[in-house]
């Protein structure tokens, strides 16, 4: 270890080894394959599955799936990012300007919504993963950039982040 005298620019940071080495392409995967995995049942079978739901299961499926993807797609820019690092393709300066463009913060709605109990298991399941997967990935952001990402929340703010959203649905699917 570092004595605390020569600084912390010398500190051995793991999730930038990680990130730029080859123990990298296995969180890569997963994540790429998650956002295909998502696509498919968006486009699929969770298509299908919507269509039983009760309004408010709906609406809330509807809100969700936008946060599912604004959150993997988010996810999947940051790897790209780091990827682009990592073969060489982008410095790690054009990386961290690049990165800043991006948003690990994406909230869920959780099992306190109303209507939650009704959704799809295999939706609450590409939902639970993608937000195990944003939390890795920001954790290994603030370890490797520092800092908090996209600060623009205030901290311990409870609200959920998309409740207009979801009353813009609730009008929408009104109207329908």
């Amino acid at each position: 270890m570092n004595e605390p005298s020569k600084g912390s620019a010398k500190t051995v940071k793991l999730a930038e080894r990680r990130v730029f080495s080859q123990s990298f392409k296995p969180l890569y995967q997963e994540g790429m394959g998650l956002v295909e995995q998502a696509a498919e049942y968006l486009d699929g079978k969770g298509r299908l599955e919507a269509k039983k739901l009760s309004r408010t299961a709906a609406t809330l499926y509807a809100a969700e799936s936008m946060r599912l993807t604004t959150r993997l797609m988010q996810v999947a820019s940051w790897l790209l990012l780091q990827r682009a690092a990592n073969s060489g393709e982008m410095t790690r300066d054009q990386v961290a300007s690049e990165k800043s463009k991006v948003r690990l913060d994406t909230a869920s709605a959780h099992d306190e919504a109303l209507g939650w109990n009704e959704l799809p298991k295999d939706f609450l399941d590409l939902v639970t993963r993608s937000l195990r997967l944003q939390s890795l990935v920001r954790r290994m952001d603030e370890e490797i950039y520092g800092g908090v990402i996209s600060d623009t929340h205030a901290p311990g703010r409870r609200a959920n982040p998309v409740s207009d959203q979801i009353s813009l649905l609730n009008t929408a699917f009104a109207r329908g």
